[in-house]
């Protein structure tokens, strides 16, 4: 007998996507009872008369107020309202693959774990959200996370993407905290590790990921995560590693190197007008990282150094920021 499924999706301005991401776990055919918890934040387009026709056609889609506005608040609230022993998390503008949900708890049973997820699968819809999701889909861009990288084997993971959780595991660790804004999911899941749970990446888990589609949207959300990545080091210093110091150690290198390069030009010092080594070096990194990340129109090729640039600065810039005082 196949266990029944809750599916928990936190959305806010999700009215281009929300339709899809809905469609697509209704056309897993999941054999269980399966129910879909839609906890829609204060929204600026049309995303809560979205999600309340969408419950109005489905029985099995149930909406949720999260007055909060916030993502994990938006998670604890469908999570505590699910029915079902196993808890599935999806986005607004994210797309299951096909048998997703049933892979899925046939791996919680096999593996025992207490999280599954896999791959993002970043894709885009026009040349710069292509070049987007070519940066994520690599190691030049976001540095290399498992759950980003279609080569990553199965196995235990630190995190993955997403994920299908025991819901009672949740409900143990104290689910998701809402203090974090953002990489909520990285801490839950480092909690999970602590408490002696398995968190297992499979590829065959596969979600598609569309991305922002501006560089204006693409920058605030880097910065964001910047932010909430150094708050989440500050609470559990044991994670800092080389890959989250790249970006600030990039941003500084650029900043020194501009500023000690310009007085060295202004005062005839050579030693200062060295320092433009830095950024040179960084300019030269982004010149081969557009060549060699494969796949890529021309018109999202073209894009892409712009888009790395703005992702490692953006989120070097907020790592170095950190969070206001009363955040």
């Amino acid at each position: 007998m196949n266990p029944g499924v809750s599916v928990v999706m936190p959305v806010r301005n999700e009215e281009r996507h929300l339709r899809a991401a809905v469609r697509r776990v209704l056309d897993q055919g999941y054999p269980g009872e399966l129910e879909i918890l839609v906890a829609v934040a204060p929204s600026d387009d049309r995303t809560r008369d979205i999600a309340d026709e969408l419950a109005a056609a489905d029985r099995r889609v149930v909406v949720l107020d999260n007055p909060s506005g916030y993502t994990p608040a938006g998670l604890n609230i469908a999570v505590a309202a699910s029915c079902h022993d196993i808890v599935v998390r999806v986005d607004g503008h994210g797309e299951l693959s096909e048998d997703y949900i049933a892979t899925a708890v046939r791996l919680l049973e096999r593996t025992g774990a207490a999280n599954v997820g896999g791959l993002m699968d970043a894709q885009g819809t026009s040349p710069l959200s292509e070049a987007i999701a070519a940066a994520y889909n690599s190691k030049l861009g976001l540095g290399g996370g498992g759950f980003h990288l279609a080569d990553t084997p199965a196995g235990p993971a630190d995190t993955v993407f997403l994920g299908v959780f025991r819901k009672a595991v949740l409900m143990e660790i104290g689910g998701f905290d809402e203090s974090l804004h953002r990489a909520q999911d990285w801490e839950l899941n480092y909690r999970l590790r602590q408490a002696g749970h398995l968190v297992y990446f499979s590829p065959d888990l596969r979600v598609v990921y569309r991305p922002r589609d501006s560089f204006r949207a693409l920058a605030k959300q880097f910065f964001t995560t910047g932010q909430w990545r150094r708050e989440v080091v500050s609470r559990h210093p044991d994670t800092l590693s080389l890959r989250y110091l790249a970006p600030p150690l990039t941003v500084l290198g650029i900043g020194t190197g501009v500023t000690g390069g310009v007085l060295g030009l202004l005062l005839r010092s050579r030693l200062l007008t060295s320092l433009f080594v830095a950024p040179l070096v960084y300019l030269a990194f982004l010149g081969a990282a557009t060549t060699v990340i494969p796949g890529l129109r021309a018109a999202a090729r073209l894009r892409l150094p712009f888009v790395l640039a703005v992702m490692h600065v953006a989120w070097g810039a907020g790592f170095i920021r950190g969070l206001p005082r009363d955040a």
